[in-house]
């Protein structure tokens, strides 16, 4: 599985770099949509809801800022994360001893269903996003099926996901201080950080998840399906294809931030702490990362005597 998250995260980095001397950039192509200028508009607001207004707003998104961004935001993270570990590189912490057991077998069944899931939605909406440059025709139909399959995974294990981790993923006070000093991760040195189980950065990849991918798999059934009527955006004096628009730009605005954290993620896993990635393989994480990296977990599991 780490072999799959490192060809993943490989390919993410081909894709810019391959995809990025063929984005437009936003000041090009702007013959192709004569009524750019009209969203600058001080009626932009008032007609906001009327469909033409919809139909020159996602076109001009289409064509001038979702590829961009997607490849602004993939090729940023990587770049920043590639500083990372060349100036800190990863923490290290003693592995001795058995560590300390924090996931069952069915908590990391379900984790490794869900990666497995955005595994294979991610890579196959960078080849729908980007269709065009890669000549459009069989490959991209069959990255939509694909797409497709990966949502279905991600609905089945979201559920038992959100379940058993909603209470461990709550905000508490830690997260602050953890954002604060921005996890330890922009020292060498191993510093004592404040959070319980899960850090701030993992609980804000959860709700981004968990909440983003309801919203996601909702306006992606929206636009697989083309038949949704939804009395509140009915009420709108929104037809079917303002909805189908509307749903399209919610989910690519979605998907940017999910790329984002969901890169992040992996370079946190795979790069960031050597050996962090055993956790999610036999279940126990190494007690000398909990003390430093969870401290408040681990102060609490030494209360109760499990540790």
């Amino acid at each position: 599985m780490r072999k799959i998250f490192l060809l993943c995260f490989g390919f993410l980095g081909l894709f810019a770099g391959v995809i990025g001397g063929k984005v437009p950039l936003a000041s090009q192509d702007m013959g192709i949509y004569n009524g750019a200028s009209r969203l600058n508009s001080p009626e932009l607001v008032h007609n906001i809801l009327h469909y033409q207004t919809w139909g020159e707003l996602f076109l001009y998104l289409q064509v001038h800022w979702f590829r961009v961004l997607f490849f602004g935001i993939t090729a940023g993270v990587l770049v920043v994360f590639l500083l990372h570990y060349l100036i800190i590189g990863p923490k290290k912490f003693s592995h001795e001893g058995k560590g300390i057991y924090v996931y069952s077998v069915f908590k990391r069944v379900v984790h490794w269903s869900a990666a497995l899931a955005f595994v294979l939605v991610i890579p196959t909406g960078f080849m729908m996003i980007f269709g065009k440059e890669l000549g459009g025709g069989d490959l991209v139909l069959t990255a939509r099926h694909i797409h497709s399959v990966g949502t279905v995974l991600f609905v089945v294990s979201a559920i038992p996901m959100f379940l058993m981790w909603l209470v461990p993923m709550l905000p508490t006070f830690d997260d602050v201080k953890w954002f604060l000093m921005l996890g330890g991760y922009l020292t060498k040195k191993k510093v004592v950080v404040p959070a319980g189980q899960f850090n701030a950065g993992q609980k804000m990849w959860f709700w981004v998840a968990m909440l983003g991918g309801i919203v996601m798999v909702g306006t992606g059934a929206m636009m697989y399906f083309q038949d949704f009527h939804l009395a509140i955006l009915d009420g709108f004096g929104l037809d079917q294809i303002d909805i189908i628009r509307v749903a399209a730009i919610a989910h690519n605005f979605l998907g940017m931030a999910v790329v984002a954290l969901f890169v992040t993620h992996m370079y946190m896993s795979l790069f960031a702490i050597k050996g962090s990635l055993d956790s999610m393989i036999d279940g126990h994480k190494s007690e000398d990362e909990v003390r430093y990296m969870h401290s408040s977990f681990y102060k609490k599991l030494k209360k109760e005597g499990k540790i």
